[in-house]
């Protein structure tokens, strides 16, 4: 048996390098040799303790690009070709699944989240959740998948062009909202707590503009918006995110947190609210994200902040951890 390196959450506050048994080959599956992965805030949450549906040790990690080792049933992918890796392992048959919505299925399992992810030298997933990334470099393929978060909530919506969006909540999964409602056609206000993160987010999606939370001088419409995009991930900021909804209006919550949504009735009825929760993301938000990153619409460059190897990774967690203002995405790099 050959074994290979990981990088384990052995338990809150702790990382350390281990190893685990190499992928054997299994039919309708394909193994990848792992090349870039992406940070995410979930990352931050396990390794602060914070995850409520977790348990330790894990191997984190599901924002991944790879080099495939095997060759997919159908011919769409061949030995050698960078894939994007779709996280979400789902089930197929309950209801969620035969309705085509896989994204939230009823017995879903995440990488790195519900079973071990992708800070390893390779991994083994069903041959559906991989997507040819031609065209695209390791280090932007794995941006794909946060990315597709916000065009799925996007989606959702059905924003229309002209119409006049805000996006509460200026981390990487609003902007990645923000971004995808803008190739819509759609006017963006981005809303945070911190000056840093808007400056950021405003320099990222062109034609936006940032307001901080409490500015009692916004220029807002004085109608509302006819979009709102909650994704603090932050209970207080959920439960008054209608208090800007303009009537006839949409309210989709991207980010989610363990709480209580408490929305005042009279409020939710006289705009006839349109209330949505939008998880995870589809095949075609993937795609939609690659389409945009080969047509050059994406600011890569300056979604990518920080970077690092993989080898270096127990000590570079752990430092960006507590610098996650200065951070939209952070990359570890294998090999």
């Amino acid at each position: 048996m050959t074994v290979m390196k990981t990088i384990v959450c052995v338990e809150p506050g702790t990382l350390a390098s281990g190893t685990a048994p190499t992928p054997e080959a299994k039919e309708g599956h394909i193994r990848v040799a792992i090349r870039s992965i992406g940070i995410c805030g979930t990352d931050y949450h396990i390794m602060e303790g914070l995850h409520p549906f977790l348990q330790y040790p894990r191997v984190m990690g599901h924002e991944l690009s790879g080099t495939a080792l095997d060759a997919s049933s159908d011919g769409s992918i061949a030995v050698g070709d960078l894939v994007v890796v779709n996280p979400y392992v789902t089930c197929g048959t309950c209801h969620a699944c035969r309705i085509g919505k896989p994204n939230c299925c009823m017995s879903i399992s995440v990488l790195g989240v519900h079973g071990d992810g992708g800070m390893c030298d390779q991994i083994r997933v069903p041959e559906g959740n991989l997507y040819p990334a031609q065209g695209l470099s390791a280090r932007d393929a794995a941006m794909v998948e946060f990315l597709a978060i916000g065009a799925h909530a996007v989606s959702r919506s059905r924003i229309a062009a002209g119409t006049k969006a805000l996006v509460v909540g200026a981390g990487p999964i609003g902007i990645g909202t923000a971004l995808f409602a803008s190739f819509v056609g759609a006017e963006i206000t981005l809303r945070d707590t911190s000056q840093q993160r808007l400056d950021r987010a405003c320099a990222i999606v062109k034609g936006s503009k940032g307001v901080l939370v409490n500015d009692a001088n916004a220029d807002l419409p004085k109608d509302g918006f006819e979009t709102v995009y909650d994704a603090t991930g932050n209970i207080n900021a959920m439960n008054v995110a209608i208090n800007d909804l303009a009537h006839g209006g949409t309210l989709v919550f991207v980010g989610v947190v363990k709480g209580e949504l408490r929305i005042d009735d009279p409020e939710f009825h006289k705009r006839e609210t349109t209330l949505m929760g939008s998880r995870n993301a589809l095949r075609e938000d993937f795609e939609k994200v690659m389409h945009h990153m080969r047509a050059g619409d994406v600011p890569v460059d300056l979604l990518n902040t920080h970077e690092g190897t993989f080898d270096n990774g127990v000590e570079q967690l752990p430092a960006w951890l507590h610098d996650r203002e200065d951070i939209v995405k952070a990359i570890l790099h294998v090999g």
